[in-house]
């Protein structure tokens, strides 16, 4: 019985580029906003907004997780001014439109880590996330072999959603 839990391997060669690559410095968020928006597409670059901008996440947990952040470099909400902070917030609440419209999940986790111990993986730049979820959609894959499956290529998902950003989707009256 033990040997059939034993963990399998599941080879993917071309991480190694990403695992292999010196890391880039400075702050992703200000750099991915300082690239021409020519290099959007590359960089997952959804909707650049004049106060805030909507990023999809490179390592997402479901398909459509998108990040929302202040153009300023802050690190936490604390430090937004009002102006700011709501924003975020619009751009939130129409990224959740966006992606009820794309792709109909059945809720959404929206949420921010502030400090690195808090989970953070960017601390010096406050973002939200904002992640689509489906019923069901935490099955085996991830208990038994620790393995995450996404069901749509981020390409795709950049694609449809930057086209729905682009024609006002998600806006509220």
């Amino acid at each position: 019985m033990l040997a059939s839990l034993a963990m399998r391997n599941l080879h993917a060669p071309w991480r190694m580029e990403y695992v292999a690559a010196p890391g880039e410095q400075g702050c992703l968020f200000c750099r991915v906003l300082a690239a021409p928006p020519a290099e959007d597409r590359a960089n997952l670059l959804i909707h650049r907004g004049p106060d805030a901008f909507v990023l999809l996440n490179r390592f997402p947990y479901s398909s459509g997780h998108l990040m929302v952040a202040p153009r300023s470099h802050l690190a936490s909400l604390t430090d937004l001014d009002d102006h700011a902070t709501l924003a975020v917030t619009r751009l939130v609440r129409q990224s959740l439109g966006v992606l009820q419209e794309a792709s109909h999940p059945d809720g959404f986790n929206v949420g921010v880590n502030l400090g690195r111990v808090a989970g953070a993986g960017i601390p010096d730049h406050v973002h939200v996330h904002v992640v689509p979820r489906w019923t069901g959609d935490t099955n085996f894959m991830p208990v038994l072999g620790e393995v995450k499956v996404l069901n749509e290529h981020l390409e795709r998902t950049w694609e449809r959603l930057t086209a729905l950003f682009a024609a006002g989707a998600g806006q509220s009256p």
